[in-house]
């Protein structure tokens, strides 16, 4: 049996994007998993067997630590032969890229979900770009998470065309229907909890809160909506990563009562299914999952005019689109879905269509499972 091993930085990103994918591996090919993790055994909670390597891969830069986890990842590599390495995000794509040449791994695939360096300047901007292009070269498959994002890098000569891919329509890991659907339980719930009226037309935000992610710019927009609508309310959900959350208080300060946060959850489909509308006011994005989890949902998406978000949201039908950074351009599209409730409701009529249509999971892991047994054919 063919063996196959994933490299990641965090458990979260396995139980996010790649159980159900995993899984369906696992049904013809031996696969493990290595993750910077204490617990080795947290898939067997999500019934899944494959093996977990304990493997300090960690999303900063550490001179040391990145050496030792390199030459932990070409000492499994060796020990182990596996047929194939599959690396999601940067720093566990460049180490286990090097690691996957130096064992001679026959088959090494990198999916890229977004790109840093893309809001970074001067020296910075030239160092990880680079980074990205060296990453393409010690792979022999590459996956883009949209097709948006892949023409950028086509263009930006990151990443060679012949070698490159999008799964079906896209994103990582599509959308788990029988999870991300409408709930008016969990409505109720959760707007109860929280003391928000049902009349009151919720904007979502679910995600790590940091500059990139545009929060403070949604704090703007929201705070000025807020002079004029008294019936808005504004939940954030995700871990505060920056400290933003000191400064969105600050913004927000004429409306403290209408603005909500979550640290983090394990349920965030019960989030989208309270809201009436989610934001994501990213300044860069590999697909936007979030965006086609709340359109499974049925609630309509307002994002910014970027690749990878451009492919999630089809303006004027599932949501609405504005220039990043634009805070007056967001204020505006705010402002539309509230004051035009049926207009709200068919945009997100037609996101619940086309999440069933387009992102359903079992569509883009059966997109995964085919493109693995054309890459490991011959191996």
């Amino acid at each position: 049996m063919k063996k196959i091993c994933f490299v990641v930085s965090s458990e979260m990103t396995v139980t996010s994007f790649l159980l159900d994918q995993i899984a369906a591996l696992g049904r013809l090919y031996e696969v493990s998993v290595v993750v910077n993790t204490r617990d080795p055994g947290f898939l067997v909670t999500h019934g899944i067997g494959a093996r977990v390597f304990p493997v300090p891969v960690k999303r900063r830069v550490s001179l040391l630590g990145d050496f030792l986890a390199l030459a932990s990842l070409v000492g499994l590599f060796r020990e182990q032969h596996f047929d194939a390495v599959h690396s999601v995000s940067p720093k566990a794509g460049l180490l286990a890229g090097v690691a996957g040449a130096l064992a001679r791994i026959p088959v090494r695939i990198h999916t890229f979900t977004g790109q840093i360096w893309v809001t970074r300047r001067g020296l910075l901007r030239f160092l990880l770009k680079n980074a990205d292009r060296f990453l393409a070269l010690l792979t022999t498959h590459i996956l883009v998470d949209s097709h948006s994002q892949r023409n950028y890098l086509l263009a930006e000569k990151i990443i060679p065309r012949e070698k490159s891919s999008v799964l079906a329509n896209g994103s990582i890991s599509g959308v788990d229907l029988s999870r991300f659907r409408p709930d008016p339980e969990a409505r109720t719930t959760i707007r109860r909890g929280e003391n928000i009226p049902e009349t009151d037309t919720m904007f979502l935000f679910l995600g790590r809160l940091n500059r990139d992610k545009g929060v403070l710019d949604l704090a703007i927009a929201f705070s000025r909506l807020r002079t004029v609508h008294d019936r808005i309310q504004l939940v954030f959900v995700g871990p505060d990563e920056e400290n933003m959350l000191p400064r969105i208080r600050e913004i927000c300060a004429s409306c403290a009562n209408a603005v909500h946060h979550i640290d983090y959850t394990g349920v965030p489909e019960r989030y989208i299914a309270a809201a009436d509308v989610l934001c994501l006011p990213s300044y860069r994005e590999g697909f936007g999952s979030v965006v086609i989890e709340a359109a499974a949902t049925g609630v309509p998406a307002i994002g910014t005019r970027i690749y990878g978000i451009t492919d999630a949201i089809e303006e004027g039908v599932t949501g609405l689109l504005y220039e990043a950074g634009n805070v007056e351009q967001l204020c505006s599209r705010m402002a539309r879905l509230v004051e035009d409730p049926a207009d709200r409701k068919r945009m997100g009529d037609n996101s619940r269509a086309r999440a069933l249509r387009d992102f359903p999971q079992e569509k883009v892991t059966a997109a995964f499972v085919a493109y693995y047994r054309l890459a490991l054919e011959g191996v």
